[in-house]
């Protein structure tokens, strides 16, 4: 009998606030095809040239506005969502960081020790992006062919509209909903509009035709932004939310070619310069409170929306260890089990 585990892969954080750490931490993560996908010896003098530079210092600061004693809460709190699987799975329980630690290598190898056969690998990235989802999973993948060529792989598909996911993102985000507010900002993670274009396998549909991310989308099975709007279409259905009361951004754009829009940052200071004086803002792509929830938009963006005439910005936490949460992982593990697991996703390697 073949002996199953878990892997949950999420992004990953600096080991420590200082600048070394963020460098190395940034210094991988820019340098990762995937995410600037222009060729090595161009992304090589963006990264240590342009960008590393004047960026170390200025990330490494945000970063200690965020540090707990636990360290990065995005770590922390992935660990923490690990020790609960753990404790309602039938089997082993491993994570791992697409950058720095704990590192894919570390954790395969813990799994080969353990003499498991076959994993299950859980991207902890609701969406479909080449520059999240997908790096993580070849990254798995060529690990795997390294240290453990015999170990069978299946991979759960974006769970972006799964009935569990949004079931624990409504009920995480209850509290909140029954608060006094104007307005539900949902801000995703942004991407180049290039990375969508690229993740387009017809090369004529994903921002070429106006409705291109409506119903019945071609592409729905890569294409982030479709993905991003039927997540909100399934949340404020179940959480019964007035069309007039919620909107889309897309935050965290780096350089100066085009992202996917409306920005996030602009959005917040036009909302707030057009009447609505309490905003939620909810960050449907990210599963674990991190740099980009607690202090781009929890900080930040509070900043931006006060300044521009609103009373106050309220930040709805990630899904966290939410019991929810936990059960659709456990639900995911168990289905898999049953030999009822989702398909295999293909990615480019």
């Amino acid at each position: 009998m073949n002996k199953p585990a878990v892997l949950l892969v999420n992004l990953g954080s600096p080991d420590s606030v200082s600048v070394k750490d963020v460098r190395a931490y940034l210094g991988e993560f820019l340098m990762d095809g995937r995410v600037l996908d222009a060729f090595y010896p161009v992304r090589w003098c963006l990264v240590h040239l342009a960008i590393l530079p004047g960026r170390c210092a200025q990330s490494a600061e945000a970063y200690e506005k965020i540090w707990t004693l636990e360290g990065s809460p995005l770590v922390a709190t992935s660990r923490k969502v690990r020790d609960a699987l753990q404790a309602r799975a039938a089997m082993p329980v491993e994570l791992a960081m697409r950058y720095r630690n704990p590192s894919i290598r570390e954790a395969i190898r813990k799994l080969r020790e353990q003499g498991i056969q076959e994993v299950l690998l859980i991207p902890l990235f609701p969406h479909y992006a080449m520059s999240s989802y997908e790096t993580a999973v070849a990254r798995v993948r060529e690990v795997m062919a390294k240290e453990a060529p015999r170990m069978a792989l299946t991979v759960v598909p974006p769970y972006y509209d799964h009935p569990d996911y949004i079931r624990a993102m409504t009920a995480n985000a209850s509290e909140y909903l029954k608060e006094d507010y104007d307005h539900l900002l949902f801000s995703f993670h942004g991407i180049p509009e290039r990375h969508l274009r690229k993740a387009d396998p017809t090369g004529r549909h994903c921002l070429i035709r106006r409705d291109c991310c409506g119903e019945g989308c071609p592409v729905m099975d890569t294409c982030y932004r479709a993905q991003c709007f039927k997540t909100v279409e399934e949340f404020v259905r179940l959480a019964s939310i007035p069309k007039h009361m919620h909107s889309i951004a897309f935050q965290s754009r780096l350089g100066r070619e085009p992202w996917l829009k409306p920005y996030t940052d602009q959005v917040i200071a036009s909302l707030a310069k057009g009447g609505i004086r309490k905003l939620l803002v909810i960050c449907p792509s990210f599963v674990s409170d991190c740099l980009e929830t607690l202090e781009e938009i929890g900080m930040r963006g509070r900043e931006t929306f006060r300044a521009a005439g609103g009373d106050d910005l309220t930040l709805v936490p990630c899904l966290n260890t939410h019991p929810l949460w936990i059960q659709a992982l456990d639900n995911m593990a168990k289905n898999w089990q049953a030999d009822t697991a989702p398909r295999r996703v293909v990615v480019p390697v």
